[in-house]
């Protein structure tokens, strides 16, 4: 679609009462994003959300200041094993410790309407992996540390091995109980 079309879309979900413009996986249409909001930025009145795995260029992140009021991003490792064995990107934990760290110089604190509703802030998601009890706490404690209550977490429980994940028989199950009140705790 064109960058107009993409315009009108984001005015068209805000009349049909969305209560924000998601972009999902939006990275790699950044420049074309920008220019769209541009068009429609002053008749937005619901926030822009950047859903993102969180592994991402700062530089980039840094196109979207002013754009994105809130970040919706994954935090999935501390430990670049970890990240090498099931991501393939060893880099994992600093790219997104950095990147976790421009979009809350970007938001500040959340920022709720009347109905509880975010207009602006960070949400950091973790998906617990089964037998990666000590990684998650890692990362949480990290979290913790780096921006207390600047932040607010999503510990998610749902991992579901696919096919593919049987040449990792660590992780070729879901996560029990017990691990997820773990973390919980």
């Amino acid at each position: 679609i064109t960058m107009d079309r993409l315009a009108e879309i984001f005015l068209e979900l805000q009349s049909q009462g969305a209560a924000n413009i998601n972009l999902v996986t939006p990275t790699h249409y950044t420049d074309q994003i920008i220019r769209a909001l541009d068009k429609v930025k002053h008749k937005l009145h619901i926030p822009v959300v950047s859903n993102t795995s969180g592994y991402e260029r700062v530089e980039t992140l840094k196109m979207l200041d002013g754009y994105v009021d809130i970040y919706l991003t994954d935090f999935k490792y501390m430990e670049n094993e970890t990240a090498r064995q099931y991501s393939a990107a060893e880099d994992y934990p600093e790219r997104a410790k950095e990147a976790l760290e421009e979009m809350v110089r970007q938001t500040g604190e959340a920022v709720f309407d009347q109905q509880g509703m975010m207009k602006k802030g960070v949400i950091v998601r973790h998906l617990v992996l089964p037998g990666c009890v000590s990684d998650s706490k890692d990362v949480l404690e990290y979290l913790w540390d780096t921006f207390g209550n600047q932040i607010y977490v999503s510990i998610m429980s749902q991992y579901t091995p696919l096919p593919h994940v049987a040449a990792y028989p660590e992780i070729n199950r879901k996560v029990t109980d017990e691990e997820y009140e773990e973390i919980v705790d």
